[in-house]
């Protein structure tokens, strides 16, 4: 399998995400993907993201399970088939800070079940957190999305190539994986992945962009070796200082 690469651009703008869509266009011709977070303090949806994306890259809109009505039909149906999006990446999804914001009970394997029920032509990727719960309850979660109708993972961003290599041989073989990496390089950033998603780092790890630029250079070589897929998630740096010359 041919190695994808998607970079994970946030819609904090539409001009903005227009501008970010361009230089990657202009830097980065390995790149053939793009894909969307859905985050409820922004105007802009992960699928109207994506729609800016088309028709130069191949998109992948991140859909929250928690934001799907069961009693109605999926409001993103119509954008996804009208712009030709042909993956999406459902998530769960986190509780919004706004109360006054409408969520369901419902849960990434509902989802899942429900796209693939109704959107059949759509590739459906779930998520692999490496820090949420053991290796077992994690490995178990993968087959139950897996019959549910995902393809495949999109995993959290990894800081130690060796826990990322632990994770390859648990993931359920004949499925497609996203290995995600960020780049952290202050002490805010390093805090907020460990308090919030806890995430766990290597006794090596250094803040430095260098040291981040490697970590993106190993996990790329480790996604192609494996004929796998990578992901890059520049968070509040310059892309192309951050993954010129290694994309």
């Amino acid at each position: 399998m041919t190695t994808r690469i998607s970079l994970e651009l946030v819609p904090r703008s539409r001009s903005g995400l227009r501008a970010e869509i361009a230089e990657v266009q202009t830097n980065f011709p390995n790149v053939d993907t793009i894909n969307i977070p859905d985050l409820t303090r922004f105007s802009t949806r992960s699928w109207e993201g994506c729609a800016f994306a088309r028709p130069h890259f191949r998109a992948i809109p991140h859909i929250r399970a928690i934001d799907l009505n069961p009693k109605e039909a999926l409001s993103m149906a119509g954008p996804i088939v009208a712009h030709g999006i042909e993956e999406v990446l459902i998530v769960t999804g986190d509780a919004p800070s706004d109360m006054n914001r409408r969520v369901y009970h419902v849960d990434a394997e509902q989802a899942i079940r429900r796209f693939a029920r109704e959107l059949p032509h759509v590739r459906i990727y779930a998520g692999l957190d490496p820090y949420r719960q053991s290796f077992a309850h994690e490995r178990d979660y993968m087959e139950r999305k897996l019959e549910a109708g995902a393809v495949g993972f999109f995993t959290q961003p990894f800081f130690d190539m060796r826990l990322m290599d632990a994770y390859a041989d648990l993931v359920p073989e004949g499925a497609e994986v996203w290995w995600g990496v960020t780049n952290v390089t202050t002490e805010g950033s390093m805090n907020y992945w460990a308090t919030r998603n806890a995430a766990v780092y290597p006794r090596h790890f250094e803040l430095s962009l260098d040291w981040n630029r490697r970590l993106a250079a190993d996990a790329l070589q480790f996604a192609k070796d494996r004929g796998q897929h990578v992901y890059f998630q520049p968070i509040r740096t310059d892309v192309v200082e951050y993954l010129g010359g290694i994309l």
